[in-house]
This record gives C-alpha cells, structure tokens and sequence, in this order.
C-alpha cells in the first residue's frame, strides 16, 4: 500500500457523499484505512479516519489525491492503527451501500489475469457518482380529506384528476384544462398534498406466475439440465448447444426463472452480443416474465445508467440484460449468468482493458459460486473443447422448433459460375432470389462491408484515397457522397479531382460494399421492396426495431445487411439467404478466421426457413475447398471444429496454449522502434514461451501513433498473465509511448 501524507481535513461535495461528524481530534482512535482509486494506479492508497466512522471495505468515500478530492473505495481497514496519525485523512464517505466483497475480489482477479492496474477495472465498475445518491425526487399532488374554499367548477376537475393518478401540477392543470394557478390555489387550501415521488423508481418484479412457452421433448429436457445446474447452488458451467432455431432462448428462459423463483433476492444476468441491436429477445423476456430486463450497455441514457447501477448495487434489479461490460456492476447476489452466442466476437474488448467478456464470465461465475450457461448454435472451440474434457456440462438441441429444418446450403465457385462483368451477384444467385420473390417469400443479401466501397482509386495516377495518420483506406458512401474511416471515424466529401495528379472526376470505386450490392440489386429487381440493414441505416435501437417489424411482416422483398443481420432475427417469409462474399473473413491470416466465417456465415445461413416454408442458402466463394465452406455445405459443425482443433493442438494455440499480445505505441517513430527493441531484449526466459517480435502491426500507424507489437505464446500449463506481469516491470520506457498488453488476442492488427 501507498502511504499518503497528512493535510488538513476537507470536505468534497461531490453528489452522493456526507460529512461525517467525527473530527481528527488527538484523541480520537484511528484506522488505517486502504483507498482504491478508479485510476491507473498500481495499488491502493493509505489513508487515515476516526473508528467511530465504522468504515468497512467496500465504501465509498472522498480523500485526497494530489491537489485534488476523488473518490474511491475502500479497499481494506486496520482498526486502532498505531501508525495511522501520519497519514491523510479521508474526507467523507457515501450513504451508498458498500460495493459488494464479491465485485472486490472480481476486480482483483481481473487485473491480476489482464495484467492492468486495479485501477483500471474499477473504473469499469464505479460508472456513475449519482448513483451513489439516492433518487432524486419530483413532486405529485393527490387530494386530501379536508378543503376549505369555495369548490369551482375548476377546481372540481382537478380534484376530480387527482383523484384518478396523482400527477405534477402542470400535469394535473393539463389534464383538467385550467391554468396552474388553480392547482397552486388547491394546494395551499390543503385541498392537495405534495408527494415527492422517486424519478429513479423500483423496476417492477418479474411476474413469475407467467408461463413459457411450450417446449418440446428435447427442449424440456434440456432445461430440466440447467434447473439442476441451478439447484445444486454452486458453480456449475454449461454449454447450451443448439442450431439454429432450436429455441435455445425459450430453454434458457426457464432457467432464469427457476433461479429467481428459487431465491427472492435472487440477480441473473444475461450478457447479450451488441444488445442495443437485439431488441426480439428483449422482447422475448418481456413475454415471458411481463417486464423488460434492466438494460445495461452503451445506448442507454446517463439517467438510465444512474438508476440501473443503484438498483443493482441495492439488490433490487433481478433480471439484467447486457453488454459485456454489464459483467462489472456490482452485483449483490449473482445467481446465474447467461452469455448468449458466447461463440460472437463483439465479446472481446480491444480498446483501454483488453479482456474476453465470455472468460471472465466464466471466472465471475466461479468467484461468486453460481451457474453459467453459455449458448450458442456455433460454440467456441475453447467453450467445447472445455465441455468435451467435461468442465462443462453439455446439454444439446438438435432439431429446429415445430416443423422448421435448416436450409439447404449450396457453395457457388465464383471462378465456375461468375457474375457478369461489373457485378457481384452470379446468375445462380439471382435466379434463386428471382424464385423465391415469385412465390411472395423474402431474401435476404449479406456482405459485411459497409458503405458503397471499400477502396477508392484515382484511375489516372493509381492514387488510393487514405485516412490521415492512418494506415487505412477510405471507404466510399455513395449516398452522403463521402469516403469514411471505419476505423478511426474520420469522413470527408469525395474530391472532384485526385490531390495527387489533379485529374478530374478520376476516382473509381473499387470492390463492393451494401450500397453497391443494393443498386445492383435495383437494377435487377426494379419492382422489388429493397432496404439496407448495416450500423449506417440501424443507428439506434429504435431504428433497428423498424427495420426488423418492416421485415417481419413482409413490408421488405429484398434485405441487404451487414453481420447486423445474423443476430437471432426471426422472419418467417425468409426463403433465400445470399452470401456475397464468403471469402472476406478469410483474409489476414487470422488464427481464428476460419472459425470465426464459419460461426458468422452458419448464422447468417441459419435465416433462412424458420417457420414452415423450406430455406435455401447460396454462398458465392473462390475456395470452396476450404474447410469451412466444405462443412457449411455438409451441416459439418463437428467434423470442421474437429479439424480446427488438430491444428491448432498440433501449434499449441489456443485452447491447447496460451497468447498474449503487446502493442507499443506512440507519435514518434524511432522512440517507438528503440522501445520495442528495449522491451524485447528484457523479455524473462521462461520454458514453454515463446515471444515472437518485435514486428510493425499490420496497421502500423493509427491516428498518428505508430504501432510494434510483440505476440507470445505459452504453454497451457503457463501462468502467461504473471510473465506479461514479470515482463513489463522490468523496462522503463519513455512517457510518451504506451503499452499495452493484450491476454488471448482476438484482433492481430
């Protein structure tokens, strides 16, 4: 612990805390009390408070960092410390409810895994000061016993509407059509008395009188399996495995509700994939348990926000709905933990902590000794190989729901069966579409590339259009005329003439994006109902609940999406699903890029036929000799994942060894090369580790930072987390270049 010196007392007034009335007298008894900081910070701060304040770990309070007053957590208390008079005093604490021991020890481990500063992870946790503070309140008025005064015929219909729902005053004067006056006269005769009602108010309790629906055999069984995970009231992991359309969510659903009938106090937590865009299965929750979940994650309101983490923090939120960073709020008693599609990438963190949400789902799970189940159609390969060696439980779904099959899957070979010059649908793929719209049914096109294409390219000089201070190019988006960064969000007009050789009107557009694949789709369909699905045109949820009810009750022909459209949407008119470019996910060397097009494009294929018309899927690709494609065409999951699992056995890669990523970077170059080589040669010798680099990330520079990374790579039996650790307190690099360390990479740019 840091040791922080004594000043004279003050006391913040941030929102949510109090001054205590215990002084620093001579007399009184201190604690030596341990502060985390939501700061990158290694450790936690010595601090110094009178024993009368009770503190216990896991308060909040204020104390003095520097010049400034920040708040922290207490970390650890050391009552009658004879050593405590030499140290700061804290300044106040939080009527809050202590952040729970559980959350503490959460964030420990995680550090300690991701190798980051405490620090780091708190922050994740402490979101909001507000919520600290109870509710702010406002004020409604109802009627009372006693009115003195002549009764109006005004003042008739206020009392008459208050009498009905209490309501502000504007809105009582709204409802009853009368100045505010009236309702301000009402209120002092005593006609109407002031209520301040909370604005944060109680979510409503599941309503778990409601039946699910109605399982079959297979599915009954298979949540039977998890209810007895859920019983035996410890941790328990299970994989949910089944394809799709299996009604993995109606199986998982009646765990939820075994877990909170079983305990009153009960929280369950269910960790979404880009939940702001899965708007059907909120919806499903709201069915079947007549509330909507808690929502957590980016799109909500910073009011929102405030009340979500309060209501969790004080108990009272049972059912959450999340994105992966909902794993960090503080949680009184987490009974179970859902991480649907654990297979998806939007999972894993690259950006600030690196962390893999699934992994430490897992780790919270067994911190806190309660079930998990992960659910998937395309599991992980670290997720089965965990249920194969049995550390998981694994519980499978394989038929699809009442009389639905999965669609048939056709591999077209693009270099056989090639789209005429200047198009990108083949003549197989149009006639399937062209049937399909015949018999009234719906299509749908994917290509995960937004915009109209990826590379713009002057025809005149070979200029390539890229991003400043960026090693990536710009992609063209025909409708707003602008080509867009889609990694570091800068845009501008397209140039009406190459910066390069002043050539006008040169640029070409290179490759296919949805914007293309959708005008093409125009000229061939002239009559058809055609819209894009892709984070351009589906912004906020609202818009994706329009795009997804239009096609649902078949306002839409012809969809054109982006990966926006493999997430669990049920369209039952859906016959034909093209693949336009299956071989995308392919490039870049990627260890995991043949599981990951085949999870994403078994996903996507899996659209098709959901309710009682047959599906087809046609996926355009120049290898269909590849695994991935092989196994898509045959319904192969297993004989692919096992193959997969061969080689990377046979390479010691994950899951049968370990990796861990460190990216260097900083604005000068030469500091940034002298700092690889320094951080290589003081790499630690370990056997079973091999470090590979220093090497220039395939994006080199990045808003003006140039990038070297290092990969390692580690035996399974080899705590890689404590040689990153060992590694990186043996160099001190200059202040303006940042490492960081990335435990099991997903991203290798």
């Amino acid at each position: 612990m840091r040791a922080a010196r004594r000043r004279s007392n003050t006391i913040a007034s941030l929102p949510g805390f109090e001054e205590e009335s215990s002084d620093f007298t001579h007399d009184a008894q201190l604690s030596k009390v341990a502060v985390l900081f939501p700061l990158p910070l290694p450790e936690p701060f010595d601090y110094c408070a009178p024993d009368a304040w009770s503190l216990q770990p896991g308060d909040h309070v204020i104390a003095p960092l520097g010049p400034r007053s920040v708040r922290g957590v207490v970390w650890s208390v050391e009552t009658k410390s004879a050593n405590a008079a030499n140290l700061k005093p804290l300044e106040s604490k939080a009527l809050a409810a202590p952040l729970p021991d559980i959350s503490r020890r959460f964030i420990d481990w995680t550090a300690k895994y991701v190798v980051t500063p405490p620090g780091n992870i708190l922050r994740m946790v402490v979101r909001s000061t507000e919520a600290l503070s109870p509710s702010p309140t406002y004020a409604v008025y109802a009627p009372t016993e006693t009115m003195s005064g002549a009764v109006t015929p005004q003042r008739a219909k206020v009392m008459s509407e208050a009498a009905r729902e209490p309501a502000t005053g504007a809105e009582l004067a709204r409802r009853a059509g009368v100045s505010s006056s009236v309702v301000k006269a009402l209120v002092e005769m005593g006609a109407l008395t002031r209520i301040d009602v909370p604005e944060d108010a109680p979510y409503p309790e599941p309503d778990l009188s409601l039946p699910g629906n109605s399982l079959n055999a297979q599915q009954d069984a298979a949540a039977e399996m998890l209810k007895e995970s859920v019983r035996a009231g410890d941790f328990q992991a299970v994989l949910l495995d089944g394809i799709t359309g299996s009604g993995k969510t109606e199986v998982y659903l009646e765990a939820i509700a075994e877990t909170l009938a079983r305990d009153p106090s009960a929280q369950v937590l269910v960790l979404l994939p880009e939940i702001a865009l899965t708007q059907a299965v909120l919806a499903r929750f709201e069915q079947r348990f007549g509330t909507r979940p808690v929502e957590w994650h980016s799109a909500i309101t910073q009011k929102a926000r405030r009340r979500a983490w309060r209501e969790v923090n004080d108990g009272r939120a049972r059912l959450i709905a999340g994105a992966r960073s909902a794993l960090f709020l503080p949680f009184r008693n987490l009974r179970l933990i859902v991480v649907d599609e654990e297979h998806d990438p939007s999972y894993k963190q690259d950006d600030g902590v690196a962390y893999q949400a699934r992994d430490l789902a897992v780790a919270r799970a067994k911190l806190g000794g309660c079930a998990i189940v992960l659910a998937s159609a395309t599991p992980s390969l670290e997720t089965l190989v965990n249920a194969q060696a049995g550390r998981y439980r694994h519980v499978k779904l394989t038929a699809r729901h009442g009389v639905a099959v999965l669609p048939d899957v056709e591999l077209i070979d693009l270099k056989i069966d090639a789209p005429d010059k200047g198009r990108w649908l083949s003549p197989k793929l149009v006639t399937a579409a062209a049937e399909a719209l015949a018999r009234g049914e719906q299509v749908l096109l994917y290509m995960n590339r937004r915009g109209y294409a990826p590379l713009t390219l002057c025809r005149a000089c070979g200029h390539r259009m890229q991003s400043p201070d960026t090693q990536s190019w710009l992609v063209e988006h025909k409708y707003s005329g602008r080509l867009v960064c889609h990694l570091t969000g800068f845009s501008m007009p397209k140039p009406k003439e190459c910066p390069t050789c002043m050539a006008p009107d040169s640029f070409v557009a290179i490759g296919p994006g949805v914007e293309r694949v959708e005008e093409e789709t125009r000229q061939l369909f002239p009559n058809a109902r055609i819209e894009i699905f892709s984070s351009d045109t589906a912004q906020t949820g609202d818009q994706v609940r329009a795009i997804v009810e239009r096609m649902a009750v078949g306002e839409i022909d012809i969809l054109i999406g982006t990966q926006i459209v493999a997430k669990g949407h049920n369209f039952p008119l859906l016959t034909v699903v093209g693949v336009v470019d299956a071989d995308l996910g392919l490039k870049g060397g990627d260890l995991r890029a043949g599981e990951r097009t085949y999870q994403l494009l078994s996903q996507v294929a899996g659209r098709a036929g959901r309710a009682d018309r047959p599906g087809r899927a046609l996926i355009q690709t120049y290898a269909p000799e590849h695994d991935a494609m092989i196994a898509l065409s045959k319904h192969d999951r297993d004989g692919f994942l096992a193959a997969e699992a061969a080689g990377r056995e046979a390479m010691g890669m994950p899951p049968y060894g370990r990796l861990a990523a460190v990216i260097i970077s900083g604005p000068d170059e030469p500091t940034v090369n002298y700092a690889a080589i320094t951080l290589g040669e003081k790499a630690p010798s370990a056997d079973g580790v091999d470090v590979w680099g220093p090497a220039p990330a395939p994006l080199s520079v990045i808003r003006g930072q140039h990038r070297r990374r290092f990969l390692v790579r580690a035996d399974r039996g080899v705590d890689i987390s404590a040689f990153m650790a060992a590694w990186r307190e043996r160099v001190k690099l200059h202040s303006s270049v940042r490492v960081q360390i990335d435990v099991d990479p997903y991203s290798f740019l």
